[in-house]
């Protein structure tokens, strides 16, 4: 069944100028861009996407991470996309990512804080919660691939 998910490539990979290489992987595994943008996210907007970890030790930390830079949103669409991105993006912790994964071959540890490279929503009802937090209906394009 072809889905939409969001992806957002966080500031570690802007900074480290692997946005390309991200991309490239995506779209190598035959999946679709619908939509793709740079923006700076607020800490209204990125309270609203990490609303759930709200109250948790690590809250304060990820805001002020993912407010610090410009970070590249993206629809991403095809056939079962969240489950494929998943892979694709492997662990969450860089040192558990499999080789050859965004995350195993681009995240990294530095002290108790990581740098795991992307984030991807985890299920159809986040990922429609996700998109519709920073892409209006007409930032997202439905064509052919």
């Amino acid at each position: 069944m072809s889905e939409r998910t969001l992806i957002i490539l966080k500031p570690d990979t802007v900074m480290r100028s692997n946005i390309g290489n991200v991309l490239s992987r995506i779209e190598a595994k035959g999946l679709k861009i619908s939509a793709l943008k740079m923006e700076w996210i607020s800490k209204e907007k990125a309270g609203t996407h990490y609303a759930e970890h709200k109250g948790k030790p690590f809250y304060d930390s990820l805001i002020n991470y993912i407010t610090s830079c410009p970070v590249i949103l993206g629809v991403i669409e095809g056939e079962d996309a969240i489950t494929v991105i998943r892979t694709l993006c492997g662990s969450t912790d860089p040192h558990k990512a499999a080789p050859g994964s965004i995350r195993g071959d681009f995240g990294y540890k530095k002290g108790n804080d990581i740098f795991n490279v992307i984030h991807a929503s985890d299920s159809p009802e986040s990922a429609k919660r996700e998109i519709s937090i920073f892409f209006k209906d007409q930032e997202v394009f439905n064509y052919n691939k």
